[in-house]
C-alpha cells in the first residue's frame, strides 16, 4: 500500500490560507480527505473522494474493496451517503511495458488471459457496494495511468449539528475498534506469492468489503464523541488524530486488538508495506511508549496501513458494554474495546 496521499496534500494546502467561509464546516484542516459544507440549517452535504491501487487480483473484489474505502469516510463523519461517480485510472496504450492488453494482463491475470470485461467487473463491484449503502452510481471519469487504480467521489448528507469527527474525543471515553487489523501485510504478502489468496478471501476480504454503516447506525444511538476511520496511517495513526482533537493522551491495550488471521505470521517472515516506514517515521515525531514487550513483528502491525478499515469510536466509558452489544446484534461480531482517553500530554501509551 502506498503512502497516505491525503496527509500529503493536506500538509501542502497547510501553507494556504483557509476558506473563511462559514458554511464550510470541515476542511483540509482536520487532516481530511473529506469536506462538509451547511446547505441549509438542518441538511449539510459531505464531498470525498478517495482511489485506492490493485489490492487483489480479482476484479470484483477490487471494485467492493475500493467502493467500501470511499463509502467509509462518509460513514466515519456520521452521514448517509447520497450519490457516487467512477474513477477509473488503468494503462493506456502507449504505456512503454507493451500494448494496454500486455499491461493488463500482468497487472491483474499475470497466467491468464485477458478478458477485457475485467473493467466491467471492478465497477460492478462498486456498483453493487453502492447499491447496498443505498446511493445512486452516475457515471465518473476514466483516465489513462500505469498503475491500475479504482474509487469513487462520494457525496453524502449530514445534519449540521450532528457531524461526527475525530476532534471530539473527552477524556475518559473508551475507544471501540470495529474491524480487525493486519490487511496491509496479508495484501502485500498475497501480491508476494507468500500468502494463499484463498485463505485472504475467506478470512479478510469479507471484512475489508464490508460497509461501515451498520457500525455508525448502532453507534449513533450513544453518545458518540468522536469517530474516526482506520486508514493508510495505521491504528497508530488514527489514534495520533484521536489524541490531538481531544488534546489528551491514548491509552492502547495491546492485548485486546483483534487482528486478520496470518498478519503477524507475515511480519516474522519478513513481509511488509510500503507504507510501514511513513507511518513509523510520523510517529516518531511524538509521545509514543510502548510499556509492554512486544516482538518486531507485533510491533510492525501498529503501523500497518489499512484500506476498508473499520471505525474508531470515541464514547463515555459507561456505554461501551452496551455499544458492543448493539453492534454485536447488527452483525458488527469483531468490535472490541482497544483503549481509553486519559488525562496526560498529546501522545500514546501502548500496554
Amino acid at each position: 500500500m502506498a503512502q497516505d496521499h491525503s496527509t500529503v496534500l493536506s500538509n501542502a494546502l497547510a501553507a494556504f490560507t483557509p476558506p473563511k467561509n462559514t458554511n464550510l464546516l470541515v476542511g483540509h484542516e482536520t487532516a481530511d480527505s473529506a469536506a462538509i459544507y451547511r446547505l441549509s440549517s438542518d441538511v449539510a452535504t459531505i464531498n470525498t473522494v478517495r482511489l485506492i491501487p490493485q489490492p487483489v487480483a480479482d476484479p470484483y473484489w477490487f471494485g467492493q474493496i475500493a467502493a467500501a474505502n470511499a463509502l467509509g469516510k462518509v460513514y466515519a463523519l456520521g452521514g448517509r451517503p447520497v450519490t457516487a461517480l467512477n474513477i477509473v485510472l488503468f494503462p493506456g496504450e502507449q504505456q512503454k511495458r507493451g500494448t494496454v492488453l500486455e499491461v493488463l494482463r500482468l497487472a491483474f491475470f499475470p497466467s491468464r488471459q485477458l478478458d477485457l470485461g475485467i473493467f466491467q467487473e471492478i465497477l460492478r463491484g462498486g456498483h453493487d457496494k453502492v447499491i447496498e449503502a443505498g446511493a445512486c452510481l452516475a457515471g465518473g471519469q476514466s483516465l489513462h495511468e500505469a498503475e491500475p487504480q479504482y474509487g469513487l467521489c462520494v457525496n453524502g448528507v449530514v445534519h449540521p449539528e450532528k457531524i461526527i469527527t475525530p476532534t471530539g474525543a473527552r477524556t475518559g471515553d473508551a475507544l471501540i475498534l470495529t474491524k480487525p487489523l493486519g490487511a496491509g501485510v496479508l495484501l502485500q504478502a498475497v501480491r508476494a506469492g507468500k500468502y494463499p489468496f484463498q485463505d485472504l478471501e475467506k478470512e479478510t476480504l469479507p471484512h475489508l468489503a464490508a460497509l461501515n454503516n451498520k457500525t455508525l447506525e448502532a453507534a449513533l444511538e450513544f453518545d458518540l464523541h468522536a469517530c474516526a476511520d482506520v486508514s493508510n496511517a495505521g491504528i497508530l495513526g488514527c489514534l495520533l488524530n484521536i489524541a490531538r482533537g481531544a488534546q489528551a493522551g491514548v491509552m492502547l491495550n495491546y492485548q485486546d486488538v483483534v487482528f486478520y488471521p496470518g498478519a503477524v505470521e507475515m511480519y516474522q517472515k519478513g513481509v511488509i508495506t510500503d507504507s510501514n516506514k511513513a507511518n513509523r517515521a510520523l510517529l516518531a515525531r511524538h509521545d509514543l511508549r510502548i510499556q509492554t514487550g512486544l516482538s518486531a513483528a507485533e510491533t510492525e502491525l501498529l503501523y500497518d496501513p489499512q484500506v476498508s478499515g473499520g471505525l474508531l469510536l470515541a464514547l463515555p466509558k459507561d456505554q461501551a458494554l452496551d455499544l458492543l452489544a448493539a453492534l454485536r446484534d447488527k452483525g458488527v461480531k469483531e468490535a472490541v474495546c482497544i483503549g481509553e482517553i486519559v488525562d496526560e500530554p498529546v501522545g500514546i501509551r501502548i500496554k
